[in-house]
């Protein structure tokens, strides 16, 4: 789980509530009045102070200090050993909820000896719960999980079954931080069943915003929404201040993974606005850096450095030192935008001490990464590369892909720069490597997020459809026992309103079947876009195997040259929506120059007009070259000699006209040899997409495929419009 989440969690891990949430007021105005009532100075009294002190710990943590330390003077008064464990265990919940660990811890271990001097098991249980919480606060999982173990093996052997489902929901939390989502779910899940059998409403807010915070790691947003909307929902009727907080951050965090940054930071500030919520200091913390990263991705710097400083302010204040190193990378990298290196540093350095203590590995490379690159923008290239080469090693062996990815990055740039230029093609390699792993990798993360969303959908539909049928049988059992005129008016409006769902299912589904076909004309190009003929790889293959045989060194270098840039330029092509005019007129010619390289086999040139700048005009990729190589393959089937083949590019009445021109056999005659109702397929994709695109870009896009026959010549004519974007000079 993402830091960002992982504070946002309901407190409920610690403590074990009972009853429903409507219910928390009224019980603390009824224990409130049984204290001025119960005059008498005993255990009941010192019960009493306790459960106060509980039930204010969310909302109101002084107050439930004061009630606390009460409890605790009337204990010793009376000599109670357990309401005085007590005491001591509601302090350390207290003070853990406000990150200040050091006090917790000290009254946790003093509620655990005073338990144990008096052989209460089953408090003990309490108490290892909560110091499992704590150490998964400071990140320590591996303590935590071991306390939360423990927990739960002393109230199975005491059959104590109304803790299981806080264990439960612990253990999953541990397994939801180090990514074993489905581990996390089924405990989840199972805590859930308990909770919602024993009308525990607290238990299932928790549950709720645990699973939907799973449910955004594993790109299932939809749901993710779902549960943090029933989460808010709960908290708002019960007004339960921290729960409505709490779900206004989780929301803000869904928003922010799909960087939609506007929805995000009203959340956040909504959040922010709740009063009570400021002694929970830790997910404030949070709060701020999530906003500060968002103000970094909209380019406003200066916002981002005012919340960036909060978070460490505070951090430093409670000395939580696992956030704080989180905000110093933050600001550290906040100053690297605005180009004041050396403050960065500062911050990075700082930053790079406690993680280095703590071994928060992601950070610990993160800060690494961020020393890199303030050494590298103030030309201290040898020591940033000492720290690169950290940053690769611990990357490298904690299999963090996209730190992998910018260490190789920063490692090349750096090598560059001290001539170390085979290191600096090695670690370029690497580079590539990685980032192409991180490309296929949010691929795979954006192909699960839709899955997602259709089965929603389909969830969505189902239910529309079972409470159209459910509607049907009422007004049918309705219509069956009235025979008046009441009875022909409500057929009447039944009738209407049965149309107007039906017309709106009809449209619905008419939509959804054009977007459908639109999708798919998209995926189809774009798979025809993200792999190269594989017969004119082969034949290119073989054709270089035939020179390196023939010992042609020049020419075999040169055709490997070519081959691998073609290569490259389509893969990096198939990647964005626009590319370069100049860049896919480079695609275009070596891919020509390659065909030709071996025999001279055929002429051709290509020509752009005058007018047209390359480097100003953008186009979609891949639209030209699928009629070059239609010409290649087709064209000039029964010609051998004086095979000629012209692209030429004009720009007129803001239109961009692209002519492919070959003196081939001509289309008439290459249809007459194709099979009946055999189609190109990618003429036919690049037709569909052309109308598609005109629509996206507003301007005018189509094919024309002519023989020059008509114009007393040989061969084919096609003519593109292409739409397009012009950069203003």
């Amino acid at each position: 789980m993402s830091p960002i989440n992982k504070y946002i969690l309901c407190l409920l891990s610690v403590l074990f509530f009972v009853g429903s949430m409507q219910a928390q007021n009224k019980k603390i105005d009824s224990l409130k009045k049984e204290l001025k009532t119960y005059i008498k100075h005993d255990t009941v009294r010192v019960k009493i102070l306790n459960h106060l002190a509980y039930y204010h710990y969310r909302n109101n943590p002084p107050q439930a200090i004061t009630y606390a330390e009460q409890a605790g003077e009337l204990a010793d008064e009376i000599q109670s050993v357990k309401g005085k464990a007590r005491s001591f265990y509601m302090k350390g919940i207290i003070y853990m909820e406000q990150a200040d660990f050091k006090v917790a811890i000290e009254n946790y271990e003093k509620a655990t000896k005073l338990y144990n001097s008096i052989n209460d098991i089953k408090s003990i249980a309490g108490c290892k719960n909560a110091l499992g919480v704590l150490y998964n606060y400071k990140g320590n999982s591996t303590l935590a999980l071991k306390y939360y173990k423990e927990a739960l093996a002393i109230d199975e052997k005491l059959s104590v079954k109304r803790n299981i489902p806080n264990y439960l929901y612990n253990i999953g939390d541990i397994y939801s931080d180090n990514g074993e989502y489905e581990k996390a779910l089924v405990n989840f899940k199972k805590a859930l069943t308990i909770f919602t059998k024993n009308n525990n409403e607290y238990g299932i807010l928790s549950c709720w915003n645990a699973m939907a915070i799973v449910y955004i790691e594993q790109g299932n947003y939809p749901l993710s929404l779902r549960y943090h909307n029933k989460s808010l929902d709960v908290a708002e009727k019960a007004k339960d201040s921290i729960g409505i907080f709490q779900s206004f951050s989780n929301i803000g965090n869904l928003y922010r993974k799909q960087e939609l940054y506007d929805k995000a930071l009203s959340f956040y500030n909504k959040a922010l606005t709740i009063h009570q919520a400021n002694y929970n200091t830790r997910n404030i913390v949070a709060i701020k850096n999530n906003i500060g990263s968002i103000y970094i991705n909209k380019k406003e710097f200066t916002k981002s450095i005012v919340y960036f400083k909060e978070s460490v302010n505070i951090s430093r204040k409670i000395k939580n030192n696992q956030d704080l190193a989180i905000s110093l990378i933050n600001l550290g990298y906040a100053y690297i935008e605005i180009k004041e290196n050396s403050k960065a540093l500062v911050y990075f350095q700082e930053a790079n001490e406690i993680t280095k203590i703590s071994q928060k590995k992601y950070d610990l490379i993160g800060s690494y990464l961020g020393i890199v690159n303030a050494y590298f923008n103030l030309n201290k290239y040898n020591l940033a590369l000492v720290k690169a080469e950290k940053a690769v090693e611990l990357a490298n062996k904690y299999k963090l892909l996209k730190h992998q990815r910018d260490a190789y990055k920063f490692l090349a740039n750096i090598n560059y720069k001290l001539g170390n230029h085979e290191k600096a093609f090695i670690s370029s390699q690497k580079f590539k490597i990685a980032n192409d792993s991180l490309f296929n990798k949010k691929n795979i993360e954006k192909i699960t997020q839709l899955e997602y969303e259709y089965k929603y959908k389909n969830e969505l539909a189902s239910a529309e459809k079972r409470e159209l049928r459910l509607t049907k049988t009422v007004n049918t059992k309705s219509r069956s026992l009235e025979r008046t005129q009441r009875n022909l008016l409500l057929g009447v409006i039944a009738f209407l309103i049965t149309t107007l769902v039906l017309g709106s299912i009809i449209f619905f589904l008419k939509l959804r079947n054009e977007k459908s076909k639109t999708q798919n004309i998209v995926i189809e190009q774009k798979l025809l876009r993200s792999q190269m003929t594989p017969h004119f790889i082969f034949n290119s293959l073989s054709v270089l195997q035939g020179m390196i045989l023939n010992k042609e060194e020049k020419t075999s270098v040169s055709y490997l040259s070519k081959f691998s840039k073609l290569l490259r330029i389509t893969l990096e092509n198939s990647r964005d929506k626009i590319v370069l005019l100049s860049q896919e007129l480079i695609a275009i010619e070596n891919y020509l120059a390659l065909q030709n390289l071996e025999n001279d086999s055929y002429e051709y040139t290509i020509s752009v007009a005058d007018v047209i700048d390359t480097s100003l005009f953008k186009i979609p990729p891949m639209l030209i070259q699928p009629f070059v190589e239609n010409a290649i393959e087709h064209a000039f089937v029964d010609k051998k000699e004086d095979r000629n083949l012209k692209v030429h590019l004009d720009y007129s009445n803001k239109e961009l006209i692209c002519t492919i021109i070959d003196n081939g056999i001509g289309i008439l005659a290459e249809n007459e040899k194709k099979e009946k109702n055999k189609k190109s397929l990618s003429t036919t994709i690049t037709s569909e997409r052309l109308k598609i695109l005109a629509k996206d870009f507003k301007m005018k896009g189509s094919l024309v495929i002519e023989d020059r026959q008509k114009y007393n010549a040989h061969g084919t004519i096609v003519t593109l419009s292409i739409p397009y974007i012009k950069a203003d000079v």
